[in-house]
């Protein structure tokens, strides 16, 4: 069975490759105060971990960002924390197509949205987040560096000793962004 898995998993990233050939993306960033919407693509398999999001969703709501968080739950049933929730969209096992990628019609909404930072916290490499991060037109993306970043999808790239705690993280790009000024802001 696990064999069979492992087939799937290499035919998945080879048809995700095959499809990235073929995307156009811009990439665009001047600083932090033009950020208006952000994506954070995550790892849903720890609950306890939807917490720090929820206090980062609020920081940055206090900052007049939006942010969207769409995560994968490996299981069948979402746990309680993560039902109601207008911010946040999970994807489930079975909500996978035969390669692991996702089939809700979500999912490609998440896809063709030009949002305008992606944060990447799949840092367990999982199939059906690498599909949504890379194939994603957010116009600017973050996430861990791994043992070849020259085939990254991301823009910044994270060097953050294992294992990552999440708060961490999300401080670290928050910090990274608010230092790249790459533009002239206007001045009132």
């Amino acid at each position: 069975m696990e064999l069979f898995r492992r087939i799937r998993l290499k035919a998945g990233r080879y048809m995700l490759s095959r499809r990235l050939l073929r995307a156009n993306r811009k990439v665009s960033y001047t600083s932090i105060h033009h950020v208006r919407n952000v994506l954070i693509v995550w790892d849903a398999s720890k609950p306890e971990d939807f917490a720090l999001l929820s206090k980062f969703y609020l920081r940055m709501q206090e900052r007049s960002i939006n942010v969207d968080i769409l995560g994968y739950y490996p299981g069948d049933s979402l746990p309680d924390q993560y039902t109601a929730i207008r911010y946040f969209t999970c994807i489930r096992r079975n909500e996978l197509n035969y390669y692991y990628f996702p089939v809700l019609p979500e999912a490609e909404k998440f896809i063709k949205t030009p949002y305008d930072v992606l944060i990447d916290i799949n840092f367990e490499q999982l199939l059906p987040l690498l599909y949504i991060s890379e194939l994603s037109e957010a116009h600017f993306k973050a996430g861990l560096s791994d043992s070849q970043p020259e085939k990254s999808p991301f823009d910044l790239l994270m060097n953050i000793n294992k294992p990552v705690s999440i708060d961490n993280y999300l401080t670290q790009v928050m910090h990274y962004l608010e230092m790249i000024n790459s533009g002239t802001e206007e001045k009132v």
